[in-house]
């Protein structure tokens, strides 16, 4: 093999390695809305590192597996849940560093009421992320209302 081929092999290698772990990013993050649907509180912590963070504006901030399951196990949310709703996240913009990764994007929570379904919770999202030998795992989430506060604005931010 020359060593022209050498170094095209190595950055396909690196660029498909990146490609994995985009997908295995997108789809670590995709599992929340159902999970959140079905009330599934421990899988939901078990997305997040033992020592992780869930920022979420209103509602304080929840460190560790019990904080961020006891979450989806009380007040708030069983009464969504009780009334049927979806948590849609829309797509993501993710920054690879390494065994870091930073993603992006919106969030919607939908509730139903008498009328039909009417969005509930709009969100940015910035989740931050470490990759570990059992994959990624988020090591913490900020999600804020986009109520016009310049802190929600902020948290889109991509820098790039």
């Amino acid at each position: 093999m020359s060593a022209g081929w050498e170094d095209r092999l190595l950055a396909l290698e690196s660029r498909l390695a990146e490609l994995e772990d985009r997908e295995a990013i997108r789809n670590l993050i995709a599992r929340y809305g159902p999970l959140a649907d079905t009330g599934n509180a421990a899988a939901i912590a078990a997305m997040w590192r033992e020592d992780g963070v869930y920022e979420v504006g209103g509602y304080g901030e929840h460190a560790g597996h019990d904080a961020i399951a006891a979450l989806f196990t009380a007040g708030t949310h069983l009464e969504l849940m009780r009334g049927g709703c979806a948590h849609i996240l829309g797509p993501l913009h993710i920054s690879i560093d390494g065994p870091q990764a930073v993603a992006v994007g919106h969030s919607c929570v939908f509730r139903h009421t008498a009328s039909g379904f009417e969005a509930w919770r709009v969100s940015a999202n910035r989740w931050e992320l470490l990759k570990a030998d059992d994959g990624w795992r988020v090591s913490r989430r900020s999600n804020r209302p986009l109520d016009g506060s310049e802190a929600a604005r902020l948290l889109l931010l991509t820098g790039e």
